[in-house]
């Protein structure tokens, strides 16, 4: 356990890996619900396909019953009550080793006024996260990039800064309205009460994906009940459309023209199948000229004159 924050970055990430000799890797890696092994002491490793097993392993986390993204960078879960939190004023903090992917496990810690920084923070621009790019849309997004490098357990709250086992891809969007208003949370209750606070942060990876689909954080205060919570930040971006195996990208508005098409839309008609289609879909690649014929004509005249929307293009 670290008990004190202002030592050597190097020891102090010795120390951490010492403590983690069994390695606590607690990311998404199915969407299957099959159970895979669960070891035996409570402190280890525990993974359940399609589940994320809290290190306490009194309760379960279903990325799979949350909704999809609605319009709010986060979500409260488990009525936004922590799981079950350590009860332990001890000052730790335990970090995951990344998987065979690279991608980064959970942290857990106790944090408290030892472990915040007192010195500025330095630059994290040489870690290059699973599925990291570096792309901006300068019309979309208040400071232009996509993507920032996520601390799971923030600076201004642990005082680690540029360590790969603690940095995701994250939106900017996930970063700063999902994650930040927390941690600013914490950081400002340790120093108005000078009391020790519960931390623990899961990404959620889906079988080999390299971008999270978000990140599970909670949090409660030891020493009095008047700080808890428990939110699944969405690791998404307001107008972009994200691959997250890859971590590429593209606008949303692309998507809308191919799936809402204008009054003008040109469709490719198949007079032999009876199909229609948009000019670049792969059917069109094969079928037979004297079966080809061009349309500005409506979805649903086309339909009305008895044609089907290809299942491929899905005009």
């Amino acid at each position: 356990m670290i008990r004190n924050k202002r030592i050597n970055k190097e020891q102090m990430k010795r120390i951490i890996k010492t403590l983690l000799a069994l390695p606590l890797c607690f990311s998404l890696l199915s969407c299957r619900s099959e159970t895979a092994g669960v070891q035996e002491n409570a402190e280890q490793e525990q993974v359940i396909e399609n589940t994320v097993v809290p290190l306490f392993d009194t309760a379960v986390f279903h990325y799979e019953q949350l909704p999809v993204y609605q319009g709010q960078p986060y979500i409260e879960v488990n009525d936004n009550h922590s799981f079950e939190p350590l009860e332990d004023t001890i000052e730790f903090i335990r970090v995951s080793q990344q998987d065979e992917l690279g991608r980064c496990g959970e942290v857990e810690a106790v944090i408290g006024p030892d472990t915040l920084p007192d010195t500025k923070r330095g630059s994290i621009g040489g870690i290059r996260p699973t599925g990291w790019h570096t792309i901006r849309y300068d019309d979309l997004i208040d400071g232009s990039y996509l993507y920032n490098r996520c601390h799971l357990i923030a600076y201004e709250i642990s005082g680690i800064n540029a360590d790969e086992e603690i940095l995701v891809t994250g939106t900017r969007y996930m970063n700063v309205e999902g994650m930040l208003p927390f941690e600013n949370k914490i950081a400002g209750y340790i120093r108005s009460t000078g009391n020790h606070v519960w931390y623990h942060a899961v990404p959620v990876f889906i079988d080999e994906e390299l971008v999270c689909r978000g990140i599970l954080l909670e949090a409660k205060s030891i020493e009095a009940d008047d700080l808890e919570f428990c939110v699944f930040c969405y690791n998404v971006q307001p107008g972009i459309t994200i691959d997250y195996m890859t971590g590429e990208s593209e606008r949303t508005e692309q998507i809308i023209s191919r799936t809402v098409p204008s009054p003008q839309q040109e469709y490719i008609l198949n007079t032999n199948t009876k199909k229609f289609h948009y000019p670049d879909c792969d059917s069109v690649k094969s079928m037979k000229e004297k079966n080809k014929e061009v349309t500005y004509s409506s979805r649903e005249e086309l339909i009305e004159d008895g044609y089907q929307p290809c299942a491929v293009c899905n005009p």
